[in-house]
Protein backbone atom coordinates (compact mmCIF):
# COMPACT_ATOMS: atom_id res chain seq x y z
CA UNK A 1 0.00 0.00 0.00
CA UNK A 2 2.38 2.70 -1.54
CA UNK A 3 0.98 6.23 -1.16
CA UNK A 4 1.76 8.03 -4.40
CA UNK A 5 1.78 11.77 -5.02
CA UNK A 6 -1.98 13.18 -6.13
CA UNK A 7 -0.09 15.31 -9.13
CA UNK A 8 2.66 14.42 -11.00
CA UNK A 9 5.36 15.85 -9.84
CA UNK A 10 8.53 17.26 -12.37
CA UNK A 11 11.32 19.66 -12.03
CA UNK A 12 10.41 22.51 -9.95
CA UNK A 13 12.44 25.61 -11.57
CA UNK A 14 12.30 27.35 -8.33
CA UNK A 15 14.21 25.31 -6.54
CA UNK A 16 16.73 27.45 -5.93
CA UNK A 17 14.99 30.55 -5.03
CA UNK A 18 12.70 28.23 -2.51
CA UNK A 19 15.86 26.93 -0.74
CA UNK A 20 17.74 30.04 -0.90
CA UNK A 21 14.64 31.95 0.92
CA UNK A 22 14.09 29.17 3.23
CA UNK A 23 17.95 29.65 4.18
CA UNK A 24 17.67 33.51 4.65
CA UNK A 25 14.31 33.19 6.51
CA UNK A 26 15.81 30.06 8.82
CA UNK A 27 19.06 32.08 9.61
CA UNK A 28 16.47 35.10 10.74
CA UNK A 29 14.19 33.08 13.34
CA UNK A 30 17.58 31.16 14.45
CA UNK A 31 18.96 34.60 15.18
CA UNK A 32 15.85 35.37 16.90
CA UNK A 33 15.34 32.60 18.74
CA UNK A 34 18.81 32.35 19.96
CA UNK A 35 18.35 35.92 21.57
CA UNK A 36 15.68 34.51 23.66
CA UNK A 37 18.28 31.78 24.97
CA UNK A 38 20.99 34.14 25.38
CA UNK A 39 18.33 36.31 27.91
CA UNK A 40 17.32 32.49 29.66
CA UNK A 41 21.30 31.90 29.80
CA UNK A 42 22.51 35.23 30.88
CA UNK A 43 19.64 36.76 32.65
CA UNK A 44 17.29 34.75 33.60
CA UNK A 45 15.39 37.27 36.08
CA UNK A 46 15.10 39.74 32.95
CA UNK A 47 12.45 37.25 31.30
CA UNK A 48 10.30 37.90 34.91
CA UNK A 49 10.65 41.23 34.33
CA UNK A 50 6.48 42.43 32.92
CA UNK A 51 6.46 44.36 29.57
CA UNK A 52 3.01 45.07 29.42
CA UNK A 53 -0.93 44.24 30.38
CA UNK A 54 0.87 42.30 33.21
CA UNK A 55 2.70 40.14 30.65
CA UNK A 56 6.32 39.23 31.89
CA UNK A 57 9.35 39.02 28.67
CA UNK A 58 9.19 35.32 28.82
CA UNK A 59 5.68 35.15 27.70
CA UNK A 60 5.92 38.02 24.90
CA UNK A 61 8.75 36.76 23.55
CA UNK A 62 7.33 33.07 23.57
CA UNK A 63 4.17 34.49 21.88
CA UNK A 64 6.53 36.47 19.41
CA UNK A 65 8.19 33.94 18.38
CA UNK A 66 5.31 32.03 17.80
CA UNK A 67 3.96 34.64 15.64
CA UNK A 68 6.87 35.39 13.54
CA UNK A 69 7.10 31.81 12.60
CA UNK A 70 3.37 31.85 11.57
CA UNK A 71 4.26 35.16 9.72
CA UNK A 72 7.67 33.73 8.20
CA UNK A 73 5.52 31.02 6.50
CA UNK A 74 2.95 33.13 4.99
CA UNK A 75 5.34 35.36 3.53
CA UNK A 76 7.58 32.09 2.54
CA UNK A 77 4.08 30.45 0.97
CA UNK A 78 3.38 34.00 -1.02
CA UNK A 79 6.83 34.73 -1.86
CA UNK A 80 7.53 31.28 -3.74
CA UNK A 81 3.87 31.45 -5.37
CA UNK A 82 4.84 34.80 -7.20
CA UNK A 83 8.15 33.09 -8.25
CA UNK A 84 6.72 30.01 -9.52
CA UNK A 85 3.86 32.16 -11.05
CA UNK A 86 6.72 34.24 -12.74
CA UNK A 87 9.08 31.51 -13.53
CA UNK A 88 5.67 29.69 -15.65
CA UNK A 89 5.04 33.04 -17.70
CA UNK A 90 8.23 33.23 -18.66
CA UNK A 91 8.25 29.45 -19.65
CA UNK A 92 5.18 29.98 -21.44
CA UNK A 93 6.55 32.82 -23.31
CA UNK A 94 9.74 30.58 -24.56
CA UNK A 95 7.45 27.68 -25.19
CA UNK A 96 4.77 30.16 -27.50
CA UNK A 97 8.08 31.84 -29.54
CA UNK A 98 10.00 28.46 -30.42
CA UNK A 99 6.65 27.07 -31.68
CA UNK A 100 6.30 30.40 -33.66
CA UNK A 101 9.72 30.12 -34.90
CA UNK A 102 9.47 26.63 -35.59
CA UNK A 103 6.12 27.18 -37.70
CA UNK A 104 8.14 30.03 -39.60
CA UNK A 105 10.66 27.49 -40.90
CA UNK A 106 8.15 25.09 -42.22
Amino acid sequence: MLHEPATPSGKDPARLYKVRLGIWMFSFYALFYAGFVAINLISPQTMGVIIFFGLNLATVYGFALIIVALLEALVYDAMCRKKEAELEKKGKKKHLKSNTKKKGKS
